[in-house]
């Protein structure tokens, strides 16, 4: 019988934090084999455990250009997460998991301030959690759009060829 979930917000925290690298770069690190960006945005999910004490559990850098937001470098700590009681897990199972839920809350975050958010995404899960927030394919390969407002197709279309324009971010 699995357990329960707990309130998510009992035990999880998402938020963006002005050092990236201090807070979450060990995480960054393992995953990507180099140095976290050390420019904003920084969203990190905390797990707080017991004691009180928080750690991260999730990771993603967004990078604002020429009026359009630019995502990537998501990772998440699966040891960490493999520690968390039962129900804490059951928790983040039912909202989707922690990436899921920290990509939501990103994007509510920058939805006010960006007509669009772009995700550059070359591994087939993490590019079904983000299809599963509510972003779309471009048709460009890897690239992928959230559009934050009702915008006019042709609006749609230069804001896609400018994030396309940058490459891989």
């Amino acid at each position: 019988m699995r357990p329960e979930p707990t309130p998510l917000d009992e035990f999880f925290a998402v938020r963006e934090v002005d050092d990236g690298r201090a807070v979450a770069g060990a995480l960054f690190e393992r995953r990507y084999r180099q140095t976290a960006p050390d420019f904003p945005h920084h969203i990190v999910a905390f797990w707080t455990a017991p004691d009180g004490t928080e750690h991260p559990l999730c990771y993603i850098h967004f990078t604002p250009r020429d009026g359009i937001l630019l995502g990537g470098g998501a990772c998440t700590d699966d040891r960490l997460l493999r520690r968390l009681p039962a129900d804490q897990r059951a928790a983040l199972r039912a909202a989707g998991g922690v990436y899921h839920y920290a990509l939501e809350r990103a994007v509510e975050l920058f939805s006010p301030r960006y007509p669009a958010i772009f995700g550059y995404c070359g591994d087939a899960l993490a590019e079904r959690v983000d299809l599963s927030v509510g972003f779309r394919q471009t048709g460009h390969d890897h690239l992928l759009v959230y559009f934050t407002r009702p915008l006019d197709e042709s609006v749609k279309t230069q804001l896609i060829q400018q994030a396309n324009a940058v490459g891989p971010f």
